[in-house]
């Protein structure tokens, strides 16, 4: 998977965590084009956008061949948690790593990974001897992968394109994984039909290619004076001391969390669920990702082009307003009302969502700023299998009280974070 696109968690198919804008400091019209014509930031977005089409081929083809080599979904399922593990615990090294040796190193490293991995996975399958189990292994590296890249992409953008286009360039990026994962797919399924699932890896493993020799010609963020470096665990601890001594941005990293429990359980369960339950029907689960895929792009380029003056305020509205959303599904049985609230909720997703990595990118320190985009990261990666859990729990119990419960608990998240004056604050 393109390592340069992850500026920010997400949670694949539903609205990423409402969190911090910053004012663009560029005019609001031409921000994207200039940013467009660095040509350092040109190479990492095309090396990005072609990897990040290679991947839509992985995704579709994945959970293809698992069913059809072993015919279960419980094994499709342990694989992504095979995925998620060393993808949590190892989140907050792969930030230490990236301050220690370089991000541009570790993207470079992770991408070369994931190459040989996939590319092995694709040759198995071509020569119709590929195992179970050798899938575990797959996710299992793309896990660990994720927790280095991560970090390390967001720690790299700033250094790359300066502080004040920080919010332009998140903007092209998240845009482009927007479009990718909408145009996509669709031709991985006719490449997976006409050619068969093997060449769907070898596409992937091809793509990668392309951010590899991107990230190669770019130049590695300027490091500061040698001199000795802690224990790893020390430099991990100096990651979370330094949240913990700034209230800003501690302060939105624990509202991001649990916003982040409330949202991406009741989204990936309760969707399902609800278009099973209500419609009947699986293209009603697909209108509604896709409403969501269509929010997160409107969002997206909106966000490159809006003024954002008060931040805070941005924060507690976007919060407030995808508390209401949420509540409005309970109570909603028409799919294309369905579909416009999820089209907003998006919207407000993607648009805070961005600006959240352009003000942690800007705020921090070089010298620390992996390690402070792992502790975010962790903070709703490693939350995110409890908010299944959970969202799975009541959804059984009740859609309605699940997506009800969901929606009081933003409130109450929403209404902690108004009480902190750092949150206020931020202009």
């Amino acid at each position: 998977m393109a390592d340069q696109s992850r500026t920010v968690p997400v949670v694949p198919a539903v609205p990423v965590v409402p969190v911090v804008p910053v004012v663009p400091r560029v005019p609001a019209v031409p921000v994207v084009p200039a940013i467009l014509r660095d040509s350092a930031f040109r190479r990492l977005w095309i090396g990005s956008a072609i990897s990040l089409f290679g991947d839509q081929f992985y995704l579709v083809a994945l959970p293809w061949v698992v069913l059809q080599i072993s015919g279960s979904a419980l094994a499709m399922g342990t694989i992504l948690m095979t995925a998620s593990i060393p993808r949590a615990v190892l989140m907050l090294m792969g930030g230490a790593i990236a301050d220690r040796i370089s991000p541009r190193k570790v993207l470079v490293g992770t991408a070369s990974g994931r190459t040989i991995f996939v590319g092995a996975v694709g040759a198995l399958l071509w020569f119709h001897v590929l195992q179970v189990w050798e899938l575990y292994i797959l996710g299992f590296a793309f896990g660990v992968a994720d927790a280095f890249s991560m970090p390390a992409s967001s720690a790299f953008l700033p250094s790359l394109i300066g502080r004040e286009r920080l919010v332009a360039g998140n903007s092209v990026m998240q845009t482009t994984a927007q479009l990718t994962t909408i145009v996509g797919p669709a031709p991985a399924g006719l490449v997976i039909k006409s050619l068969g699932a093997a060449w769907a890896f070898v596409i992937d493993a091809i793509s990668f290619l392309f951010i590899i020799v991107a990230l190669w010609t770019l130049p590695d963020p300027p490091r500061p004076a040698a001199a000795k470096k802690p224990p790893m665990w020390q430099s991990v601890l100096e990651g979370l001391r330094y949240v913990g001594r700034d209230s800003a941005l501690s302060a939105l990293m624990l509202l991001a969390a649990t916003l982040n429990v409330c949202i991406s359980g009741p989204m990936s369960v309760g969707l399902a669920y609800m278009a099973k339950t209500k419609f009947g029907s699986p293209a009603a689960f697909g209108i509604a990702v896709s409403s969501l895929a269509a929010g997160g792009l409107l969002g997206a380029l909106m966000a490159g082009v809006i003024k954002i003056r008060r931040r805070g305020v941005l924060l507690l509205g976007a919060s407030a307003a995808i508390a209401v959303c949420v509540a409005a599904l309970a109570f909603l049985n028409q799919l294309a009302l369905i579909s416009a609230v999820l089209i907003v909720m998006a919207i407000c997703a993607a648009i805070t969502n961005i600006h959240l990595a352009s003000w942690i990118q800007g705020r921090v320190d070089l010298e620390v700023r992996g390690r402070v985009v792992s502790v975010l990261m962790l903070s709703a990666i490693g939350l995110q299998p409890i908010s299944l859990a959970i969202a799975g729990f009541l959804a059984a119990w009740s859609l309605t009280g699940m997506f009800l419960i969901a929606s009081a608990a933003l409130l109450i998240a929403t209404a902690a974070g108004a009480a902190r004056s750092a949150v206020r604050a931020i202009e």
